[in-house]
Order: C-alpha cells, then structure tokens, then sequence
C-alpha cells in the first residue's frame, strides 16, 4: 500500500507537494517525513546519484523518480509491488509537468503545488488494490522493467551524519519521556502518601476536637 507521497526540486530540496493523510494509518509517518526531507536535502547536494533508486527504512521502502529538475517519492509496504510504485510516480510526474512546468524553477515558498493533493490521492486510489484488472495489466507489462533498478538502505544513502542525527534526536525523545515519566512517579508517590495518611490525620483531626470540646465543657 502506498503510505506517503512528497515531491520536491532536486536543486535545493525545497517540497513543492504532498499528498495528505488523515494521521490515522500510520502514527510514526511523521518520522518518514523526515527522512524523505533529509533524501531531498542529499540529492540536492549534487552527489549523482540514479535517476531512480529503491531505498528500504524499516518496514518499507521509498522509491523516487526524478525528472525535470523534480523528484517525486512515494513509500510503501516492502510488499508492494516495486513495478506498481514506479508507475504511480510516472503518472504523477506525467501530471505534475503538464500542470506546473513554468513554475516549477521559480516558486520560493514551500509546498507551493499543494493543490496537487487532490490528483495525488485520485491516483493512490487507483494504485491501493494490487488486484484490480488494470494493475494486474500493469504488473504483466513486460515492456515496463524495474529489475535494474537499485535498491539500498536508508543508512548507506543517508551516511553516518544522518544516523547520528537519529540517534540524537531519539535519545533527546527517551531524555523527554523519562522525564515526564519521573513526573508521573512523583505524583503517584505523592497521591499514594495522601491515601496512606489521610485516615491516620482525620482521626488525630477529630480526637483533637473533641479533646478541645470537652475541655470547653469541664471549664
């Protein structure tokens, strides 16, 4: 299944558009994101990399298209059928360069082509079900060939510069949760005393009173 679909231009990384989720499927895509920015960010640095590459993260894998200037990325379930997830990104790349070739060199802001949402998620529609007649069509097109294509993980594309900055923003994630764990423990600790005492104190509470009553009385 398709999970998260950006594209963004390969001179400066910049996202140009992204095809939304509603955050229910997938509570860690926010940490994909990332990476896919950080993959925007490399091949913006000029290092030659293909034109098309598979790379795995995970439980999935990023395949992304570049052409024009643009590279368009799409992850999915290891799964998925490689040969369905470059076509995806040919109909995008198809679309996108039809709609917005004349500005893709000179938009400044970010996400600029939101709007092309709306033919991203038309098109992951079609792409979801691997079973339909037209993607099994796709899948026996012989004339379409995807095994040349490279495939290679996140940490060799990336470099150690990268996994050290994961490393450091997990740790820096487990320092804030142990944090507000301790917390936690120290407010339990303390509702616990309450509860444990709290009887002994009420008690004291009423033989003072009625310590103080009778004294009144006698005087």
């Amino acid at each position: 299944m398709v999970k998260l679909t950006m594209i963004a231009r390969v001179t400066d990384g910049l996202p140009l558009a992204e095809g939304l989720d509603d955050g229910r499927e997938q509570k860690d895509l926010e940490f994909y994101k990332q990476q896919a920015k950080s993959l925007f960010k490399k091949l913006s640095q000029g290092q030659h990399e293909p034109s098309r590459m598979s790379i795995e993260t995970g439980p999935y894998v990023f395949y992304y298209l570049i052409e024009g200037g643009v590279c368009y990325l799409t992850m999915c379930d290891r799964s998925y059928p490689k040969k369905l997830a470059f076509q995806y990104l040919e109909d995008l790349m198809k679309e996108f360069e039809k709609v917005n070739r004349s500005q893709i060199e000179t938009v400044a802001r970010p996400y600029a082509f939101i709007k092309f949402d709306t033919f991203i998620q038309k098109t992951r529609k079609l792409y979801l079900d691997t079973r339909t007649q037209r993607n099994l069509a796709k899948l026996n097109d012989d004339l379409y060939e995807v095994q040349q294509i490279m495939t290679r993980n996140i940490q060799e594309v990336l470099g150690v510069g990268e996994k050290l900055d994961q490393v450091s923003q997990m740790s820096n994630r487990l320092s804030s949760e142990s944090r507000v764990y301790a917390e936690k423990a120290k407010d339990l600790n303390r509702q616990a005393l309450i509860r444990k005492w709290a009887p002994v104190a009420v008690v004291l509470g009423v033989v003072l009173v009625l310590l103080w009553m009778r004294k009144s009385i006698w005087h």
